[in-house]
């Protein structure tokens, strides 16, 4: 590829809902771009046609309601010049209070705003780790926003650049639920033989809970393993064809998921993830049955997640499922668990707030690449990513979202150092900090009330310290 491409442009490498919205971000403000998308010279896994955007599963933007996390996010997005909401907008088709849009003319219409802009060249081709390093060395901002399904050479020369502890290729998440849903007069706080502080909650099981919940677990049904996950074709449906799957995936040998160890026998569990040695229930002063641990996911635990719960249960199982645990009856969850092919890196480690790789000058991380999830939240990173090389290319100094809006709110998930294990996460309220002086206690719409005010007065002040 040497020589194809001039040295004086930016380099926009993914064509997904990222890319563009990157890509449009700087060719809106006079910037010339280059943005290369492998499709159709190679295709993927997942995708079916050539359009920019590709809507690969569900037609669903999430929610309208402005009232919403997603609204609030979707609010600021089209404040800094969103190319996929205007589109979605101009091809919306009726989804209740969600913004659904019509895959093909959503597709066809973003591909022909990208092609036709004046300051940016649509280049229909792959690219490698040594075109990669031949514009940075020449002194060329590259933003690379190839998602979930990054080829296997770019992906392992980023493996190499920021060490591969801090790449991930699965998704193996356990559910994450709002702190303040979780029910304290059962749950509560304890490390095992009290050692490490009273960082986890723990939701004691007597026998009858358990094992109302275990044959819950065993029974729900589970979402089914895409092939392109494995790396192959799936052969057959059923219950071997799954296991076969399964085998193909090393990666899931230190993370199975529960309702698999479960299938293994009745006090799989008990003995295993939810063990409860070392843990004393203070309502009977006896150590429980069993025990799930839950893990904070921020420094303010607001979010907890549930310890070793990785699960292929479908959502609504989930929701059913983990709410019979005792003390998350009420519990909002802000995530539910995946185990899936994904590509994302450690975040907190490796990436700077201006979503710049630490380690390698020049290279901005855009879409779920940054650890994020979903079609909304991979096109704000988008534009972010773009915001910030024209603020490089310029000399302006990086103004930080803060922290009470929804782009500080997901910044500050990439940015969160908390140890823990890093996943992908969607918008969602647990990620709003609540307002000073507000309580956990607090009525909950209420809550929610205060921390949408705080975001959008947060917003216009960043807004205008842009002075876009």
């Amino acid at each position: 590829m040497v020589g194809r491409y001039p040295f004086d442009v930016v380099i926009v490498i993914g064509g997904g809902f990222a890319g563009v919205e990157s890509a449009w971000a700087l060719a809106e403000r006079g910037v010339k771009v280059q943005l290369l998308e492998m499709r159709p010279v190679e295709n993927t896994p997942a995708h079916t046609t050539t359009y920019l955007a590709e809507l690969v599963c569900s037609n669903s933007l999430k929610s309208k309601l402005p009232t919403s996390p997603a609204g609030q996010l979707k609010g600021e997005m089209e404040a800094l010049g969103s190319v996929v909401l205007s589109t979605a907008r101009e091809h919306e088709v009726p989804a209740g209070e969600a913004l659904g849009v019509d895959r093909n003319a959503f597709g066809e219409a973003i591909t022909a705003k990208i092609a036709n802009h004046p300051n940016i060249e649509l280049v229909r081709a792959k690219a490698d780790p040594k075109f990669i390093e031949e514009h940075l060395a020449a002194g060329n901002k590259v933003i690379l926003a190839t998602g979930p399904l990054t080829s296997p050479d770019v992906a392992e020369w980023l493996a190499q650049k920021t060490g591969r502890g801090h790449l991930y290729f699965y998704d193996a998440v356990s559910p994450t639920v709002d702190a303040a849903t979780i029910d304290r007069s059962i749950a509560f706080s304890q490390s095992r033989y009290d050692k490490g502080g009273d960082d986890y909650l723990n939701c004691p099981f007597n026998k009858e809970s358990y094992e109302a919940f275990v044959e819950a677990l065993i029974t729900a049904e589970r979402a089914p393993f895409h092939a392109f996950e494995a790396g192959g074709k799936r052969d057959g449906d059923g219950q071997e064809a799954e296991a076969e799957l399964l085998k193909k995936i090393k990666y899931f040998a230190g993370c199975t998921p529960i309702e698999v160890i479960a299938d293994k026998g009745a006090r799989s569990l008990a003995f295993g993830n939810f063990k409860p040695v070392g843990l004393t229930d203070p309502r009977t002063g006896r150590r429980p049955w069993a025990a799930l641990q839950l893990r904070p996911e921020n420094k303010e635990k607001s979010l907890f997640s549930l310890v070793a719960c990785q699960t292929r249960l479908k959502w609504g199982e989930q929701k059913r499922v983990f709410r019979m645990v005792p003390g998350l009856e009420n519990a909002e969850f802000v995530r539910f668990g995946v185990i899936h092919r994904n590509t994302y890196i450690e975040a907190p480690k490796v990436l700077s707030s201006n979503l710049e790789l630490r380690e390698i000058p020049g290279l901005f991380i855009a879409g779920q690449l940054t650890g994020v999830e979903g079609y909304v939240e991979s096109a704000a990173m988008g534009i972010l990513a773009g915001l910030e090389v024209f603020r490089a290319l310029n000399g302006l100094e990086h103004v930080l979202a803060p922290r009470h809006c929804a782009y500080g709110s997901l910044m500050s998930h990439l940015m969160d150092d908390t140890p823990r294990e890093f996943a992908p996460m969607n918008i969602n309220w647990g990620l709003f900090p609540d307002p000073e002086g507000s309580s956990l206690k607090r009525d909950k719409d209420q809550r929610k009330a205060k921390k949408l005010e705080a975001a959008q007065v947060a917003f216009r002040e960043w807004h205008a310290a842009l002075a876009l």
